[in-house]
């Protein structure tokens, strides 16, 4: 791990914290951030992308672009980042995206990418987040959530994504 990496592992234990982690990290996103999302069918990408939309402020329904690839949603206010959310899992791993804009859609706005793993970008400035659950005898709902940052930027998104999970302080 270089200096520009953070890595951390918590347990999202319900729908609702899966959404609250996802609608405060939304909230941090600008133009040009990158994160890339992993996990199996069903692991719940698309519901976090959802709840990164929402802490974005965008009012338009999210859904996966499994078969249209790229979806742009318009920013929420003037000025502010568009959301590019992209599903890469029809897509074989290491084929050539250029022809999908991401370059473009970095430029207008924070861009998602679902079975990001598949997106050759190995020296990218990014968020990598990893779902995975629920795990044996827990809630539907709950996941296991690993992150990393790369890059100064994906470092700086993991750093807030980290004091956002981190446990309150408990008070005497």
């Amino acid at each position: 791990m270089s200096e520009a990496e953070v890595m951390f592992t918590s347990d999202l234990t319900s729908l609702a914290r899966t959404m609250e982690f996802a609608a405060a990290l939304g909230a941090a996103l600008r133009a040009g951030d990158l994160v890339l999302l992993e996990g199996g069918l069903g692991a719940g990408k698309t519901t976090l992308v959802q709840g990164l939309a929402r802490g974005m402020g965008l009012a338009s329904a999210v859904k996966s672009p499994t078969y249209t690839l790229v979806h742009e949603h318009p920013a929420a206010r003037a000025g502010g980042p568009r959301l590019g959310h992209l599903d890469l899992y029809r897509i074989p791993t290491g084929r050539d995206l250029g022809d999908l804009g991401l370059e473009e859609l970095l430029g207008r706005g924070a861009v998602v990418v679902e079975w990001g793993a598949r997106l050759f970008a190995p020296d990218a400035d990014a968020l990598l987040l990893t779902l995975e659950g629920p795990p044996a005898g827990g809630p539907e709902d709950a996941r296991q959530l690993r992150l990393c940052g790369r890059g100064p930027r994906g470092a700086e998104l993991a750093a807030l994504a980290v004091a956002h999970l981190a446990p309150a302080p408990q008070v005497p």
